[in-house]
């Protein structure tokens, strides 16, 4: 497993290569309007995940092999401990299958966003792919625009020897606001009008997965996803190969995609239960 430090030094390379004047070859609307289209023609997805989280002031990180299709919206989700996942619209009762590759090695049917499928990780199963990217660069009429405006075509760079163009935000209003609902709202509700992610609302107010929180009680929320954003978009598949965001205390998470096959036929067969690969 890679080692924190040495993601973060490659991290700090893509900084250096961002600050240079980028080549006149597109523009930042244009750059922004491509990959948005990319992400939102996606049929099928199949990647390996190296995702690099922070829980409380630990780095984790977690490889993921992933296979996706979308409407209907199946996932098979493998990681490096073993541990399979699968989750198929309409089926189960809109539970997951889970295969925990421990004690007492039966598979589970659960919630894909309960606690127990939330717990040490920033994102539920249901944003698997590119999820996280749609989140922090679409607009919606309840957020403001600022934070999404701030990105920029910083330069281009490599990664796994595929050309990518880097889209930059620096946002140094970056900060927890107050918040108070007039009326019960979830966490997730308030993420999603805010464009900051769930995890650090549910961190910052010690509040858990599925929690409700009461009509005037005041919350600490994030004004926006991060304080620094960095995306490298692949020139050909116009599809994030990296996407790294920091917030105030440094280094929040960051999603590295390999092997990334689009849009090419995932059988049926290895969306099921049953599938001779898979323990579930």
């Amino acid at each position: 497993m890679t080692h924190p430090f040495r993601l973060l030094a490659a991290i700090g390379m893509l900084l250096a290569a961002s600050a240079a004047a980028p080549p006149d070859k597109i523009t930042t609307e244009q750059l922004v309007t491509r990959l948005s289209t990319a992400i939102d023609k996606l049929q099928t997805l199949r990647c390996n995940v190296k995702a690099t989280e922070r829980m409380g002031s630990t780095l984790q990180q977690v490889r993921t092999q992933m296979k996706l299709t979308f409407g209907p919206q199946r996932i098979y989700l493998r990681n490096h401990k073993g541990i399979e996942v699968l989750w198929v619209e309409g089926q189960n009762d809109g539970d997951a299958w889970v295969y925990p590759n421990s004690f007492p090695y039966v598979t589970l049917s659960l919630d894909p966003n309960g606690s127990l499928m939330r717990k040490n990780q920033h994102h539920g199963i249901l944003e698997a792919g590119y999820g996280v990217i749609t989140d922090v660069i679409r607009t919606m009429p309840q957020r403001s625009d600022t934070y999404r405006r701030s990105f920029r075509y910083a330069g281009d760079t490599t990664v796994h020897n595929r050309p990518c163009y880097i889209l930059r935000s620096d946002f140094p209003q970056f900060k927890y606001v107050n918040y108070t609902p007039e009326k019960p709202e979830t966490p997730a509700k308030i993420a999603d009008r805010f464009g900051c992610g769930e995890h650090r609302i549910l961190e910052r107010n010690k509040l858990s997965y599925g929690e409700t929180v009461p009509a005037g009680r005041t919350l600490q929320v994030p004004n926006a996803y991060g304080r620094r954003t960095i995306i490298c978009v692949d020139q050909k598949l116009m599809l994030p190969l990296v996407i790294s965001v920091w917030d105030d205390r440094g280094l929040f998470e960051s999603f590295e995609f390999q092997d990334v096959v689009a849009n090419q036929p995932i059988p049926a067969a290895e969306f099921s239960k049953d599938y001779k690969d898979y323990k579930l």
